[in-house]
C-alpha cells in the first residue's frame, strides 16, 4: 500500500470519509454527517493499485499528544494489515513533530476497531475531551519510544 498526505478537500478522502460515515451510521454509530472537511489535522490516504482503499488522520491535541481523530478501510480489503500500516504512519508522522503520545476515541460498538487499538499496543483510558460522559465512547492511549538520533 502507498500512503501518501491529502489535503482536506480531496475527492478520495472525502469519498473514503463518505463510506465510513455510511458504515457508521448503518451500524447505529454516525452523526448523521456525511463528510464535513477539517483543515486541522493531517489526512492520510492509502492506495492499492491506484485505488483509494483506506484513511486516517490525526491532529494535534496537546502539547506532546496527537489525537488519530480518523481510520478506515473499505470493507473489500480488510484483513490485509492495510489499518496497521496507516496507524504506524500516523505514530510516525506525530513523532516526527514531537508529539509522542497518541490518543483516540472510538465506540464501544465496534469492536473490531477496539482490538485493533489494543493489539497494537494503545492502551484503555479514561474519556478526554468531548469524549467525557460518553457511554458510547472508548478512549485509548499509546506513548511512543523517542527517536534514535
Amino acid at each position: 500500500m502507498l500512503i501518501e498526505s491529502r489535503p482536506a478537500l480531496d475527492p478520495e478522502l472525502a469519498a473514503l470519509v463518505t463510506a465510513q460515515q455510511r458504515e457508521l451510521a448503518e451500524a447505529g454509530a454516525g452523526t448523521g454527517k456525511i463528510f464535513e472537511p477539517h483543515d486541522d489535522g493531517e489526512h492520510l490516504i492509502g492506495t492499492v493499485n491506484g485505488r483509494a482503499v483506506a484513511c486516517a488522520a490525526w491532529r494535534a491535541l496537546d502539547p506532546g499528544v496527537a489525537e488519530l481523530t480518523r481510520m478506515y478501510v473499505r470493507p473489500a480489503f480488510r484483513g490485509r494489515g492495510l489499518a496497521r500500516q496507516l496507524i504506524v504512519a500516523v505514530e510516525e508522522e506525530a513523532l516526527a513533530e514531537g508529539r509522542p503520545v497518541i490518543r483516540l476515541e472510538t465506540g464501544v460498538h465496534l469492536p473490531a476497531a477496539i482490538a485493533l487499538y489494543q493489539s497494537s499496543g494503545y492502551r484503555q483510558i479514561p474519556a478526554f475531551g468531548g469524549y467525557a460522559g460518553n457511554p458510547s465512547s472508548v478512549c485509548f492511549e499509546k506513548k511512543l519510544p523517542a527517536l534514535v538520533q
